[in-house]
């Protein structure tokens, strides 16, 4: 049996271990930890929905109304009227025929690939791909599908390895906005590849839905990509939707055999109709939430302006992940720990959630911060880096 003590020592010295913080607050721009007030860029609450009283309102009027559980999985007797009103506001609002509702993004994404993506089957998967979409792979590749992965964004690099395998059916993979990096895949050039080359298109918006595109519809609608039956889109609600779960978009057809045929669907208890209801109220502020929207790109300017000059790299993002890339995993804990002592929560990102080399501050923004939240940390590491 592996040594768990040496193995745990091993990440601590490479600076890759991890510890859980408790939070003694309600998520939001301020966090209580340790006795210690921080202003908190570290959420992906990205319209500041996770504390809005509307939000936590119906939230409550839903337990009342519904109770505390659904009982069972959807398929047995867990499918109450709030998750289905749920799942047509959802299809309403990006523009799908259908959508279905999952307890997290990665029982999504765990459920959905293996279910289209059978035995024979390609699947072209972007290099820079979140966790769940790679472990989706894997579970793929299990039951007998072959797995490319592509340069990430190179469309040129993903049409060589279409046109290297003309037969069986096709899955292009992809992130719609990538979380450690803050940037778009090119959805409309990955669009028109799957037409021409007749593959299914597989988009997990998790970091874009709420927060791009016509009324937060999402990065496909931002790309002007508009439903296609050979499309699925994936898209979490406990980020910029504020409370949890996810949903998948797709044709008539192709949700009604993701309820028959995705394991994660079939065999996980419904989740809470409460969350639903909240949900519910939490569509209507992100449809009717341009001015959430414009307020958070305006925060995007002011960071990367202030930013600009800093000896560390801000990588190219126009979304509310903004990473500063550091390099070295202690360097990165050690800026963390910095902005920590002054009254800033920035997580460290190391690998494996990066590559090797990239270790990075991922500062998180959301439209509820306040200008002065923004100084506060940009003055903050201007010091640090003149130290």
């Amino acid at each position: 049996m592996q040594d768990l003590s040496a193995a745990l020592q091993a990440l601590a010295d490479a600076g890759l271990a991890r510890r859980r913080r408790i939070v003694d607050s309600p998520c939001g721009t301020r966090a209580v930890v340790d006795g210690q007030t921080l202003i908190a860029f570290a959420s992906n609450d990205y319209l500041g929905l996770a504390s809005h009283p509307e939000v936590a309102a119906a939230f409550a009027e839903g337990a009342r109304q519904w109770g505390a559980g659904s009982g069972a999985s959807h398929l047995v007797s867990g499918h109450l009227r709030p998750h289905q009103t749920l799942e047509e506001q959802l299809a309403a609002l990006v523009g799908f025929p259908r959508a279905l509702t999952f307890s997290t993004g990665y029982l999504a994404n765990l459920g959905v690939l293996p279910a289209l993506a059978g035995r024979g089957a390609s699947i072209f998967a972007d290099k820079l791909n979140h966790a769940s979409l790679i472990d989706a792979v894997q579970l793929c590749k299990a039951n007998g599908a072959q797995a490319r992965r592509y340069a990430h964004n190179d469309l040129a690099a993903l049409e060589r390895l279409l046109a290297a395998h003309p037969t069986g059916e096709k899955f292009i993979v992809t992130d719609a906005v990538f979380s450690m990096d803050g940037d778009l895949a090119p959805l409309a050039g990955l669009m028109a590849l799957a037409e021409r080359y007749d593959a299914w298109l597989m988009v997990d918006d998790a970091h874009g839905f709420g927060v791009l595109g016509t009324r937060g519809a999402g990065t496909l609608a931002h790309c002007g990509v508009s439903f296609q039956p050979r499309l699925i889109l994936m898209g979490t609600l406990g980020k910029a939707a504020g409370v949890g779960g996810a949903f998948v978009a797709g044709s008539e057809e192709a949700i009604e055999f993701l309820i028959n045929r995705a394991r994660s669907y079939i065999f996980t208890t419904a989740a809470p109709p409460a969350m639903a209801v909240a949900l519910g109220r939490s569509l209507q502020l992100i449809a009717s939430g341009d001015a959430l929207r414009t307020r958070l790109n305006n925060h995007i300017r002011r960071l990367r302006a202030g930013l600009a000059d800093l000896p560390w790299q801000l990588a190219e993002s126009p979304t509310a992940i903004q990473p500063l890339i550091v390099g070295e995993n202690q360097r990165a804990l050690q800026l963390a720990a910095a902005l920590w002592e002054r009254g800033l929560w920035v997580p460290a990102i190391r690998p494996p959630a990066v590559p090797e080399g990239s270790a990075r501050l991922r500062i998180s923004l959301s439209a509820a911060h306040s200008d002065a939240d923004l100084d506060h940390l940009i003055a903050a590491l201007r010091e640090l880096a003149a130290a």
